[in-house]
C-alpha cells in the first residue's frame, strides 16, 4: 500500500457548463494505492475549486469541489473492469475528470437566497425579495379592453354587451 499528497493543476478546462475547473486550476489529490489479487485499488479524496456564474444574478461563483473516488484498476483486460494497469502505471487523469464533472452543479448560485434579476429592468433584485407581480396584457386581446359583460339581467347564463 501507497499513500501520496499530490498537487497538480487541471491540464484543460473540466466541465462544459455554468461552473467549470478551469485549467490551470490547482487540483489537490489525497490517494492511496492498495495492491490487490486482480489489480490495484484506487482511493483519492479529489479537491479543487470551480468558477462559473450564479444562474440566477449572473455574478461570478466560486464553488469549492470535493470528490471521493474508489476505483479498481484491473491487471488483465477484463470487460468487468473499466480501467487497466498498463506499464505498472495507472492513469488516473480520466477518473478524476469524470469524477469532477459529474460533482459540478448544474445550476450554482451564489446564495441560497439569491432573487436573480428583475424580468423587466434586468436590474439585480435585494436578497429577501421577489419580482413585483405586473399584469401583462396580450397585445392581441387590447382591443376587447373597454369591454364588460353585463351582469343586470335577469337570466344569469346570458350576458350583453355595452
Amino acid at each position: 500500500m501507497r499513500e501520496l499528497e499530490l498537487e497538480l493543476t487541471a491540464p484543460e478546462q473540466i466541465g462544459e457548463a455554468v461552473a467549470v475547473v478551469r485549467e490551470g486550476e490547482p487540483v489537490r489529490i489525497d490517494l492511496r494505492l492498495e495492491s490487490l489479487h486482480d489489480g490495484i485499488l484506487v482511493t483519492a479524496d479529489v479537491r479543487t475549486t470551480a468558477r462559473g456564474e450564479c444562474v440566477r444574478c449572473l455574478d461570478p461563483v466560486e464553488l469549492p469541489v470535493r470528490v471521493d473516488i474508489q476505483e479498481l484498476f484491473g491487471y488483465s483486460v477484463d470487460e468487468a473492469l473499466d480501467y487497466q494497469v498498463r506499464d505498472d502505471h495507472v492513469d488516473l487523469e480520466p477518473v478524476v475528470r469524470d469524477a469532477v464533472v459529474l460533482s459540478l452543479p448544474f445550476q450554482p448560485v451564489c446564495r441560497p437566497d439569491c432573487a436573480g434579476l428583475d424580468p423587466e429592468t434586468g436590474e439585480k433584485l435585494a436578497p429577501g425579495t421577489t419580482p413585483q407581480q405586473r399584469e401583462v396584457m396580450d397585445p392581441r386581446w387590447a382591443a376587447l379592453e373597454g369591454f364588460e359583460a353585463d351582469t343586470t339581467t335577469d337570466d344569469p347564463g346570458t350576458a350583453s354587451a355595452q
